[in-house]
């Protein structure tokens, strides 16, 4: 199963206009609401690269709301790449549910973006599609499943990563 034919396999599933090459994905991470940061990876062609894998610190949230911390993160990445006329990605993951996903999806459209986006909630792995009532449930060996969770994984390991640096460097102080 290539990198290719995962990229394939995702723009089949997803129903998407284009093939989904660079894919940008966001998580947040935090202890108990503090040293709240959020984490952006990038997909190439169904690889990391992580050579564009950004860490944002969370600035304008207090205490625990993922989907405000996920608003701010989205928005400062696509402002910016907005600014600098910047490539944009061909895909957007979100880890979180419907809630995280609505929160990106305003701060898209604020930024007159129009950029596909999806989110994964992890208790049941449940696909979030806008203008989709229903979660996209796909079956634990599914192909498309496998690689989006592959993505998350990769962004919610970078986040905790990022994290424990700071909290790390908190302690040290």
């Amino acid at each position: 199963f290539s990198d290719i034919d995962k990229v394939e396999v995702l723009k089949n599933k997803l129903v998407l206009q284009e093939s989904p090459n660079v894919i940008e994905c966001f998580d947040i991470s935090h202890l108990s609401g503090s040293s709240t940061v959020g984490s952006m990876v990038q997909f190439r062609t169904g690889k990391p690269d992580k050579n564009n894998y950004r860490r944002f610190r969370v600035r304008t949230i207090n205490g625990i709301d993922d989907t405000a911390a996920i608003a701010e993160i989205v928005r400062r990445r696509y402002y910016r790449l907005k600014i600098e006329d910047s490539p944009l990605p061909d895909l957007i993951i979100i880890d979180g549910g419907r809630g995280q996903l609505n929160y990106a999806m305003q701060e898209i459209s604020k930024l007159d973006l129009k950029i596909p986006i999806i989110s994964i909630a992890k208790q049941f792995e449940e696909i979030y599609i806008p203008g989709r009532m229903l979660p996209l449930r796909l079956q634990k060996k599914d192909k498309a499943l496998r690689f989006i969770q592959e993505i998350r994984d990769e962004a919610h390991r970078f986040a905790i990563k990022y994290n424990r640096l700071l909290r790390k460097k908190e302690m040290l102080k």
